[in-house]
């Protein structure tokens, strides 16, 4: 089922500060897993094939624009029950785009997901997604709610990232 959320993504300069000011603010964590993300070539959006230590294969198609600040993201997840399989024919049909290999680490905090990743490459982030229905009385809200997030947690607007980490892989080469 199609789901929205409003996200950013912001670089973090450390990583064990940002896990403080989190637990103080989380309803829960989820815990911690290595991520290995496929992008496929696509003349629209984004397709990703993700491979979790904890959740197994999945496979997500979206839409988001490239801009900094909160922005709407529209996704969809499907569950992959044999990624390896579901890499080699995509990588037939499309094509590689980028390999992106990251260590996150997840909490809650009501309705807002915070990652604290560690992308090989790029080095520390911290994301926010506030996850809703898609309704546009929704997304006022979880825009906001994100802005409060991004103040709470001592997010600067100049650490905001306006692409992807696949974008900025391959923006640096790696």
């Amino acid at each position: 089922m199609p789901t929205a959320n409003i996200e950013i993504k912001a670089r973090c300069r450390d990583l064990a500060a940002a896990r403080e000011r989190v637990t103080g603010l989380a309803t829960s964590w989820i815990g911690v897993e290595e991520q290995v993300d496929t992008y496929f070539q696509t003349r629209t959006g984004r397709l990703k094939l993700r491979e979790s230590s904890r959740s197994g294969g999945q496979l997500i198609p979206y839409l988001r624009p490239d801009e900094s600040g909160p922005r709407r993201s529209d996704y969809q997840v499907i569950a992959c029950p044999d990624p390896g399989e579901t890499r080699r024919l995509l990588l037939e049909l499309l094509g590689l785009h980028t390999v992106v290999r990251k260590r996150r680490e997840i909490a809650l905090v009501d309705n807002v997901r915070v990652h604290l990743d560690e992308v090989d490459g790029l080095g520390p982030f911290i994301e926010l997604e506030a996850v809703f229905d898609g309704s546009a009385g929704e997304e006022a809200a979880n825009r906001a709610r994100v802005a409060e997030l991004m103040q709470a947690l001592g997010v600067r607007e100049a650490d905001l990232i306006d692409g992807s980490y696949e974008s900025m892989l391959r923006e640096c080469g790696a």
